[in-house]
């Protein structure tokens, strides 16, 4: 038997079946030799194991691939109809009516166009949670499929067929989407360049390859570029794990690379001196910290502003009868000496006790300084974040939501109110998802226009 063949067809092998395949022993008859462990023992010191192996993983491979632009593929369908037909997604179109008049004075134009936002946006929740992804991965591998489709054809067939990574596939559409929408020439040339090294280079080389061959064919400048490029400069914040923290921060190259040339510089030089036991790497990230909460570049006389810190302490860690972490508004646990250094540096601070066996709020500091009202600062306890289906954002930065809408009958009590950010709020009213409440034992829950459930998340800590 072929086992190189027998992997690729099946995509599988099986160590139990390797002395049929790859050995036949000079005695036949010895029990001891045609045991399974003897056999599997001689398939692997005839090295056929690696073969057999690597040649099934390349299959997988193949095969993992083809799925996931098979994934991309239906993901664009799926929000390409929903752009189509938004009925299904927000409702019956009003514009249709003769007497229909848009309460804001829009155009019918401008009415219809939100409308295949909103369904889009819908659509995106809807599968976003039915496969266990971000509403953002969804829209993105759609647009990346729709990118790829339009103006890499020869790239996409290719990523189509299992012959290229999917790292390969998004780097070739992030680039290609960022060509100007007029430039089919550009378009052209990208494909057929990056075709052949989209197939054989790993996704680091390939990448910049792509970076490369798009700097040659943008018949824009790169004054031009940069200066447009300029005004999405932002910065990210992510919670990591043990406490820490990473920021990101995009902007002008001139500006990020003097920063770290900077600290870098500064890192060098504390590295030798005398008791200096700190790696590069952590002189590095302390050079920049230092200087971003100093303010001491260029010799600036500006401030850290103070923080308002919300901590969450139970109550047996706040007697030191525990060592249960602090919670810290926005990230979450933290060890409890930095929740006192913290709350020591704050110009106001929200104290929350909570019960040592089932975390329940026992009291609420109602004291502090310039913080939230004493509902609002309840519903931030109890909705850490926007209770949108997967959401992550933060409740000091969402809208307080009421469930049962206000000029319907909905009163202002905390058992109608929750935090919901700005786009999961606008999906709730003008969208057909919708949440609801059992008044008896609280559990509230989304269901989706396809008629998928889905319950409200706890908090993450």
């Amino acid at each position: 038997m072929d086992i190189s063949a027998n992997a690729v067809d099946d995509l599988e092998w099986r160590a139990d079946y390797a002395d049929d395949w790859f050995w036949v022993p000079d005695d036949p008859d010895d029990p001891a030799l045609r045991s399974p462990d003897v056999a599997v023992a001689a398939l692997y010191s005839s090295g056929e194991a690696h073969t057999a192996a690597v040649t099934a993983l390349e299959g997988l491979s193949v095969r993992a691939r083809v799925l996931i632009a098979d994934e991309y593929a239906a993901i664009a369908m799926i929000l390409t109809d929903a752009a189509a037909c938004p009925d299904p997604w927000v409702g019956a179109d009003p514009t249709h009516d003769p007497d229909w008049r848009d309460p804001q004075g829009r155009s019918v134009a401008a009415v219809r166009a939100e409308r295949r936002n909103i369904a889009v946006r819908a659509a995106a929740l809807d599968v976003a949670t039915r496969l266990g992804m971000s509403e953002t991965a969804v829209r993105t591998r759609a647009a990346h499929a729709d990118t790829l489709r339009e103006r890499c054809p020869r790239i996409w067939d290719a990523f189509r067929a299992g012959r290229l990574p999917a790292q390969n596939a998004t780097a070739a559409a992030q680039l290609a989407a960022s060509l100007p929408d007029d430039a089919a020439e550009a378009w052209e040339r990208f494909d057929e360049t990056l075709e052949t090294g989209a197939q054989q280079l790993p996704p680091g080389k390939f990448r910049l390859r792509a970076r490369v061959v798009r700097e040659r064919v943008h018949p824009e400048s790169l004054e031009v570029r940069h200066q447009r490029a300029a005004k999405d400069r932002n910065a990210w914040f992510e919670a990591e794990h043990d406490g820490m923290a990473t920021l990101t921060v995009l902007g002008p190259a001139d500006r990020v690379f003097a920063v770290y040339d900077h600290a870098d510089a500064h890192a060098q030089h504390l590295r030798v001196q005398p008791g200096e036991e700190r790696t590069l790497a952590q002189l590095r990230a302390d050079a920049i910290l230092d200087l971003m909460t100093t303010a001491a570049l260029a010799g600036s006389d500006t401030r850290a502003p103070r923080p308002s810190v919300a901590i969450t302490v139970p109550v047996m860690t706040l007697l030191g009868l525990d060592d249960e972490p602090a919670t810290l508004d926005g990230y979450g646990p933290i060890d409890i000496e930095t929740a006192r250094r913290l709350a020591g540096e704050a110009s106001s601070w929200v104290r929350i006790l909570t019960h040592p066996i089932n975390g329940t709020v026992l009291d609420v500091d109602r004291t502090t300084y310039r913080v939230p009202k004493a509902l609002r600062r309840w519903l931030g306890v109890r909705d850490t974040v926007c209770i949108g289906p997967g959401c992550r954002r933060a409740a000091r930065d969402c809208d307080i939501d009421h469930r049962l809408e206000w000029q319907h009958g909905g009163a202002t009590v905390d058992t109608n109110l929750a935090p919901l950010c700005e786009g999961h709020h606008v999906l709730k009213s003008k969208s057909k998802w919708t949440l609801y409440r059992d008044d008896v034992t609280g559990a509230t829950w989304w269901v989706s226009p396809t008629a998928l459930t889905v319950p409200t998340e706890p908090a993450p800590w």
